[in-house]
């Protein structure tokens, strides 16, 4: 295995192990709460494993006891006011505009956006998950290939609790069966990785001591595959998954979120109905 080569230090680390991109998510003293920052560091990561010839396969972890949290809501960094340059579709910027203008043309960027700029990335893409998967953590690994989870890693989309159907990036009836879909949803329960694998959100559980090196096995294994190959694989498969309804799910949806972030902000404290990050774990606990 060649060495490490590890790019400046920023929210996201990237690694390359031979012919394996690693790119880590690295805020875990906030359970990897995703901001902006992090978001642009992720699509700058994953570019940059495109980009590399000698990448074949990405993998997608996160530092520290949790995969991610979820969307930044409530961390001293959190940055969501903040103007950036945009990269994944031509909304105009949202900082300096209100109300539901500013909130849509924002997560259009950030969230439904940048997902599916993600998960058509030529090369397969396998997340390595270890704890929490909340909410916007369920887009990240939703938009990989294949999932390896450790047996304590847990997956939850509690955000109906704040009146909004799901998170932005909707793909919870693509992902499992629409009837689990609907029980994840309603109850906000989380959903071990036992679970997960049952209903075939998850390929394959280890144990948390296994994690990294099982997913790398995976990636490695894998790497051995023609490129080309690989790229007009994963093509055709996101091509069957659109035909069965995703892409112009993940539209009409991201539309009935938006729908609720207004009503929350006429009827409410704010757009997420009062619920901060406290509220929330008192809710699910």
């Amino acid at each position: 295995m060649s060495a490490a080569r590890t790019a400046p230090a920023e929210p996201v680390r990237y690694e390359r192990h031979d012919a394996v991109a690693v790119v880590t998510m690295d805020r875990p003293d906030h359970r990897n709460a995703q901001n902006s920052a992090m978001t642009y560091a992720l699509d700058r990561a994953l570019y940059r494993a495109a980009d590399d010839d000698e990448v074949k396969v990405v993998v997608l972890a996160g530092a520290g006891k949790h995969f991610s949290a979820g969307h930044d809501i409530g961390t001293p960094e959190r940055d969501a006011h903040l103007p950036f340059d945009r990269k994944a579709g031509l909304w105009w910027d949202h900082s300096d505009k209100q109300g539901a203008e500013s909130r849509y043309a924002r997560e259009s960027e950030v969230y439904l956006g940048m997902c599916r700029r993600w998960r058509e990335l030529p090369k397969p893409l396998i997340a390595s998950v270890q704890g929490a998967c909340i909410a916007g953590g369920l887009m990240l690994a939703w938009i990989c290939d294949l999932i390896v989870a450790s047996e304590d890693a847990f997956f939850a989309d509690p955000v109906v609790r704040m009146g909004i159907p799901g998170v932005e990036y909707f793909a919870h009836p693509w992902v499992m069966p629409p009837r689990i879909a609907k029980e994840f949803l309603y109850t906000g329960d989380r959903m071990s990785a036992q679970r997960a694998y049952e209903v075939g959100m998850v390929n394959r559980v280890v144990p948390r001591t296994e994690l990294a090196d099982h997913t790398m096995e995976l990636a490695t294994r894998i790497a051995d595959m023609p490129r080309l190959g690989l790229a007009l694989t994963k093509r055709a498969v996101n091509q069957a998954e659109d035909l069965q309804g995703l892409h112009s799910g993940l539209d009409s949806v991201f539309g009935l979120h938006h729908l609720a972030h207004a009503h929350n902000a006429e009827t409410a404290k704010d757009s997420l109905g009062g619920m901060d990050v406290r509220a929330m774990k008192e809710a699910s606990s």
